[in-house]
């Protein structure tokens, strides 16, 4: 990701941890909250990655009025967030049930299925590849919690994406380059350019083997004149203002084309509206279809 615009993005984040980064383990961590039947991703590790603001408004989020009034009205986007990560987790307990040999979690941030999956793994290595300010905090939290989490063969792997390429430091770390492997990209591409993009799926692609699943979202601004369709436009837009805009979109339909020059093809893809039915049935208030989630298969070009 070499591109001027991914670079001013990584540059602004060297030096401090992901606000959107906290935000979706907030998500997870009040998913945890419900009663254990009604989970759609059981996360017990999230609130620990909190900082204290949060952990005090995650208290006061499932205990008073005000907080489960404030859940209601934020419930589309706090409800996304577990269902994008339930559709992921699936897909890596497939692709570790089907011979996956390593994972790759891309831009990890305070993601933790290295410990809920570390059974499953079995030992197989999970390279968590972030920018050094958001590996280093994680770390931190681990280590001060440490009997909290089981043991798993987890490698942190930091990047400055203006000065080191993908391929390279994976392999630096151990990763070993052809072998099959379960990458996840969640939450990252809609805040890179369109180069950094394709530049991402061309590495993904040069150091994987044939059967290598990536599974990641991506935000569709779509162009309706409601005032829902102008909601939509302005909410990637306000990111901007935490230093975190969305500078990359593209339409559920152009995706397996996209993918396709880039050596992968569709295996799944799910509107964000799906999601809902495929997880939470009857459940949710979820109409939004600006966002979806996919996995895709390297193919086999032996």
């Amino acid at each position: 990701m070499s591109d001027t615009t991914s670079s001013r993005f990584a540059h602004r984040l060297q030096g401090r941890p992901s606000i959107t980064a906290e935000a979706v383990t907030m998500a997870r961590a009040l998913e945890h909250l419900k009663p254990e039947g009604q989970r759609v991703v059981d996360d017990p590790y999230a609130h620990l990655f909190l900082s204290r603001a949060s952990r005090a408004a995650l208290a006061a989020w499932s205990g008073s009025l005000t907080g489960r009034t404030l859940r209601r009205l934020g419930q589309a986007g706090t409800t996304y967030v577990p269902l994008r990560h339930r559709f992921i987790d699936d897909h890596l307990s497939d692709a570790l049930d089907a011979g996956a040999e390593q994972v790759v979690l891309l831009g990890a941030g305070y993601d933790t299925r290295a410990y809920r999956f570390a059974e499953q793994l079995a030992g197989r290595p999970v390279y968590e590849v972030d920018l050094a300010a958001i590996s280093r905090s994680k770390a931190a939290t681990i280590a001060k919690h440490r009997d909290a989490f089981p043991a798993t063969n987890m490698v942190r792997v930091e990047i400055d994406f203006e000065t080191q390429g993908l391929e390279q430091t994976l392999k630096e770390a151990g990763f070993t380059a052809g072998a099959k492997t379960f990458f996840t990209w969640e939450g990252v591409p809609m805040y890179l350019t369109r180069t950094a993009v394709k530049a991402t799926l061309d590495a993904v692609s040069a150091i994987s083997g044939a059967g290598s699943v990536i599974a990641h979202d991506m935000w569709y601004l779509v162009d309706d004149p409601s005032p829902m369709g102008t909601a939509r436009r302005l909410a990637p837009n306000a990111l901007s203002f935490i230093g975190e805009p969305v500078t990359f979109s593209i339409h559920p339909e152009e995706m397996d084309f996209f993918l396709g020059r880039h050596g992968f093809h569709i295996k799944d893809l799910v509107v964000s509206a799906e999601l809902q039915q495929r997880y939470a049935p009857g459940a949710r208030v979820l109409t939004d279809d600006s966002m979806y989630v996919l996995a895709a298969e390297r193919a086999d070009t032996d």
